[in-house]
């Protein structure tokens, strides 16, 4: 595969150890190598990186999701440094999903503001521009000194919804907090409208409370950004059910399964769970019922329009 340039600036792409498959297919859209590039550990756990060819002069994307554990994220800080100190004209981090995004204010006494914290790690690490997809709260982009680029996985993900040609097809956010994203999925899909209002009881537990809309008797898909615990899929599924829904989809960018996720998934009965590859995710316990769709593809493109000076925002239609 040949090497992009515009002008003197070759583009390089490189990965951590988080998504290197994403970062396969991203490398694969614009027709270049993955950049040599090698993560090791010390004997005492400490991160190695060294970049194994000259980057000088060049525009360096750096491929690194930043899910748990924090070695992801101080890979990722490492790796922008290698990249800066090698002299790389401009070096972008590609952050398919940004952790710590769910801590974006101070929203109780002596609570920290972990989202701006990691921002400003990524800029002093020596990162030029952030490219990532659909944040956990927009305002994060805020947080950032440096140009960020926010795409959205939802073109991806609702076609593949919009080709099942789903009938009497309601689209409801799980909690107030996913109105927006619900309301995009039903323009997209010529669908209605419903939220499931619920009230948070602790950090990953959740109660639902009431439905705003018409769901009986129809098929419901509920969307989200991310599935942490999958409570507030799970009973949000539920209550959907017990109001008269018929089947019950669901679909997030960034499965994030932990704990007992992957148990209430199993609970909720859905006719279908859609996700994205932001982070590497099987799932084994939920074949049959469990799709993941690349983005590799658009963060490719993405890449590729900034690398050339383009404008990104015909990539959301």
């Amino acid at each position: 595969m040949g090497k992009r340039q515009r002008g003197s600036r070759t583009l390089k792409v490189f990965t951590g150890t988080a998504n290197p498959k994403l970062a396969g297919r991203i490398a694969a859209h614009l027709g270049v190598p993955l950049g040599e590039l090698a993560v090791s550990r010390f004997s005492d756990g400490e991160i190695n990186v060294q970049i194994k060819e000259n980057i000088r002069g060049c525009d360096v994307y750096i491929v690194q999701p930043t899910y748990p554990p924090a070695e992801h994220l101080m890979e990722l800080l490492i790796m922008i440094d290698a990249a800066r100190r090698a002299s790389a004209d401009r070096v972008t981090a590609v952050i398919p999903y940004f952790g710590y995004a769910r801590q974006d204010r101070k929203d109780r006494p002596r609570a920290p503001i972990s989202a701006k914290l990691v921002a400003n790690l990524i800029t002093v690490a020596g990162a030029n521009r952030v490219l990532t997809m659909d944040l956990h709260s927009a305002q994060i982009q805020g947080f950032f000194d440096i140009p960020l680029d926010h795409l959205y996985a939802q073109p991806v993900l609702a076609a593949h919804f919009a080709a099942l040609r789903i009938p009497d097809l309601t689209v409801a956010a799980p909690d107030a907090g996913s109105i927006k994203l619900a309301r995009a999925y039903a323009k997209r899909l010529g669908a209605s409208l419903a939220l499931v209002n619920k009230r948070r009881t602790g950090d990953d537990l959740s109660e639902t409370m009431e439905i705003v809309g018409d769901v009986a008797g129809r098929n419901v898909l509920l969307v989200d950004d991310l599935i942490s615990t999958a409570g507030t899929i799970k009973n949000a599924a539920r209550e959907l059910r017990r109001r008269g829904a018929l089947d019950v989809y669901a679909t997030c960018t960034h499965p994030c399964f932990s704990g007992p996720a992957l148990a209430r998934l199993k609970a909720a009965r859905l006719k279908r769970l859609v996700v994205s590859d932001t982070i590497p995710q099987t799932a084994a316990g939920l074949r049959g019922t469990f799709k993941v769709l690349s983005v590799g593809e658009l963060m490719g493109e993405a890449v590729l329009r900034i690398h050339e000076s383009r404008s990104l925002s015909d990539l959301f239609d």
